[in-house]
């Protein structure tokens, strides 16, 4: 039999080391984001020093923050495939490989022509990243704490934005981009030695017919029993999706799938269009507009990291008690209310005024946002789009939600210089506000909850909702 990253087996009682062996995957799988977090999160203080190399215009300055976005789309879309085709661990080392060469390039770069090349080089990257870790982490860990090891992958993202607030404010003074870009190839080496640690995912070894190794890799976080079980499941819904015809595209379109697929798509542009963008990419822009010095826009930006730190390390703590559903209800209520009190007060108190009344009051409510986003649609999505497609689909159907999920961040990063320079900050954030809202509704009226359930129990629900005929499990047949 063909070995691909499958270690040998391991002694089939539970054990302390064999469960810290299982929390070092999850723990290298999920540093992908950390460079995806880095260089979203450096831009902004990159920006404020580019605009005058370059003499950006505004359209400029989204087009170089775009770059990322359309390489992202670009990833997303062929990542699904790829990674059903030759594994999710190849498509890691791929990604790896494009987050080593781009911060290289975009550290050189001559003029915005080749930095927006080098942004698309590491977008492409993010892409692959954003469709295969969560699908990579929800297949490898058990039910009982999967809300929290594919949390790992948004703490992965916010601690590398939260460096790269910190590296931006570090080479400020100097008001060196290019040291601010050129070092997050710190971060892709290291999730290229993490890549050595961790394994191929039980589903897709037992889609190719390699049953020994997904047990082997499931007795790393299962007791034996539980692996058996989960190995049987896995088994019986690849026969069942076989027999359906679930195994290419045109599954997709299958009448069971399609709500399945409205719900990821719904939760995937959400995601992007509430509004999370605009303060990441553009905090300190949005600060100096309320007359932030440049310094002090680029040094508030540590306290949004902060911020995106607490929030997931909340949603990594709790999204496995309290559930998916709860927390995204909780975090549209909390984002809507804070972009639309950060409306107001930019539409009626007095004008820009640095440190004073509307100042003060733009940041904390930056602030409040970040947490109540982040705590819940910024890792709550990546839990739940990893975990509602059908087996036979699943990269598939993330390939698909997370080009949705890059094109709206790339609409919103592309569109949000020019807006805010037409209409001020009052009225955009007045409209991110009204889409916190519409959120709400959605996950209230669509969202199912999928906590505490296996990645096979949630598919059955799904087919038993649509009317579906399903072979009993062996823990239904029990």
């Amino acid at each position: 039999m063909e070995s691909h990253r499958t270690p040998q087996a391991p002694d089939r009682a539970p054990g302390a080391g064999r469960k810290k062996s299982a929390m070092l995957i999850y723990l290298f799988g999920a540093l992908g984001g950390l460079n995806w977090g880095y260089d979203t999160g450096v831009i902004s203080a990159a920006l404020v020093y580019l605009r005058p190399d370059f003499e950006l215009t505004s359209w400029a300055e989204g087009w170089i923050v775009t770059g990322l976005i359309i390489g992202a789309v670009f990833g997303a879309a062929v990542g699904g495939r790829l990674s059903d085709k030759y594994g999710r661990w190849k498509i890691l080392l791929a990604t790896a490989v494009t987050f080593i060469i781009a911060p290289i390039g975009m550290a050189l770069a001559p003029d915005a022509t080749v930095l927006f090349i080098f942004r698309f080089i590491v977008g492409l990257g993010s892409g692959l990243a954003a469709v295969t870790l969560p699908v990579y982490l929800s297949e490898i860990s058990p039910a009982r704490i999967r809300g929290k090891v594919t949390a790992f992958y948004a703490l992965a993202i916010v601690s590398g934005q939260f460096i790269g607030f910190i590296i931006g404010l570090s080479f400020a003074p100097m008001e060196s981009w290019r040291w601010m870009l050129g070092l997050s190839v710190i971060p892709s080496i290291l999730f290229a030695v993490g890549l050595a640690f961790i394994w191929e995912t039980p589903r897709w070894l037992v889609k190719k017919g390699r049953e020994d190794e997904a047990l082997t890799i499931l007795l790393y976080d299962r007791t034996p029993d539980e692996a058996e079980r989960e190995l049987m499941e896995i088994h019986l819904i690849q026969k069942e999706e076989e027999a359906a015809g679930a195994q290419n595209l045109k599954a997709l379109l299958q009448p069971w799938v399609k709500p399945i697929l409205f719900v990821g798509l719904g939760l995937a542009i959400f995601q992007q269009i509430m509004g999370i963008n605009t303060i990441i990419y553009y905090a300190p822009t949005t600060l100096q507009n309320v007359g932030f010095s440049d310094q002090a826009a680029i040094a508030s930006n540590l306290i949004i990291g902060v911020m995106n730190v607490l929030a997931i390390w909340l949603a990594l703590t709790y999204a496995d008690r309290w559930g998916r559903k709860p927390l995204l209800i909780a975090g549209a209520i909390g984002s809507c209310l804070s972009l639309a009190i950060l409306a107001l007060t930019n539409l009626l108190l007095p004008e820009p005024d640095g440190f004073g009344v509307v100042g003060i009051i733009t940041l904390a409510c930056m602030a409040i946002y970040i947490f109540m986003f982040q705590a819940s649609w910024g890792s709550i999505v990546w839990v739940m789009l990893g975990e509602i497609f059908p087996l036979g689909v699943r990269a598939a159907a993330m390939g698909l939600a997370t080009t949705a999920l890059w094109f709206a961040n790339g609409v919103v990063a592309l569109g949000f210089p020019p807006v805010l320079e037409a209409v001020g900050v009052g009225w955009l954030f007045a409209g991110f506000s009204v889409i916190c809202f519409a959120a709400l509704v959605f996950t209230y009226l669509r969202v199912p909850e999928t906590k505490g359930r296996s990645l096979e129990e949630i598919e059955t629900n799904f087919r038993n909702t649509a009317g579906m005929p399903v072979i009993p499990s062996p823990k239904r047949m029990r």
